[in-house]
């Protein structure tokens, strides 16, 4: 190979599986996660990433290599989203696919102030989500009011598919409050829907929701699109008992991101219990 060859090849933008290794190792480890600090490494673990992105290990190893081709707009799109990737970064990462990113995209990346206010949450559940209601954020009381979300993978990371598909959870919760939720779910997810049109991974929930069952049919064809408020729980923790907690929505200037808190009354025995678990 003559010397003006290896300068060209040297001078060629990096691949998507190059670009995926590079990102993956710049990304914030699992937020929660036990072990952090002893990592040999910096960055997400595949096995983290892909839990996050909702696709195999072994999908995620021929992405990286190079040997799995074309990946689809909406496997790029979780991939963002799992690593926080910022707009700019993520149209980088779409267009070394052969993608082009949606110019109407669901906003991922947590701003700093946000990142901060989660880190100094003690003792209060605190998490973020996109305005399609992907978990991208939690702190250690979050994880331990609601569950640890490593346990969850694929579509269950997404609060509106996981209310639509799970009977189930740790923590009970008064059954009309969480019908209300599931409606205000529906109807936020509605206006998302209206907001970023085009957004390949918000149009594949919306495809895997519908085909849950009539359930979520019959709620998004009578939802009125509204933004979600928050709301008033009363819940039943399987380690602290019952609780009646007012679940608040903060949303930063300029970012679609939302920071949900729960707290309690001050001085009361919710407090209490509350703060127990995270101790």
């Amino acid at each position: 190979m003559s010397v003006d060859q290896r300068a060209a090849d040297r001078a060629q933008p990096p691949g998507f599986g190059a670009l995926l290794r590079e990102w993956r190792d710049r990304s914030a480890p699992v937020p929660g996660r036990t072990g952090t600090r002893s990592r040999r490494s910096p960055g997400l673990r595949r096995e983290e990433l892909a839990i996050m992105a909702g696709i195999s290990v072994d999908y995620l190893v021929q992405l990286e290599q190079g040997r799995a081709a074309n990946p689809s707009g909406s496997v790029v799109a979780a991939l963002v989203r799992a690593m926080g990737l910022k707009r700019a970064d993520a149209a980088v990462l779409h267009q070394s696919a052969g993608l082009a990113a949606p110019a109407s995209a669901v906003d991922r990346e947590v701003p700093p102030g946000v990142e901060r206010l989660l880190a100094r949450a003690d003792g209060w559940p605190a998490a973020v989500y996109a305005a399609d209601w992907w978990l991208l954020r939690w702190n250690p009381a979050w994880a331990a009011l609601f569950g640890d979300p490593l346990r969850l993978d694929g579509w269950s990371r997404n609060q509106a598919y996981f209310e639509m598909t799970e009977d189930t959870s740790d923590v009970w919760l008064d059954p009309l409050q969480r019908e209300q939720f599931r409606d205000a779910l529906v109807a936020d997810l509605r206006l998302a829907h209206l907001a970023h049109p085009g957004d390949p991974e918000l149009d594949d929930l919306v495809a895997a929701l519908h085909d849950t069952g009539d359930e979520f049919t019959e709620r998004w064809r009578s939802a009125r699109p509204a933004v979600y408020a928050g709301a008033r729980k009363h819940i039943d923790h399987p380690v602290v008992g019952p609780m009646t907690l007012d679940g608040d929505v903060f949303v930063p200037a300029g970012s679609d991101v939302r920071l949900i808190v729960y707290t309690a009354e001050p001085r009361s025995d919710d407090e209490s219990r509350l703060r127990s678990l995270d101790q």
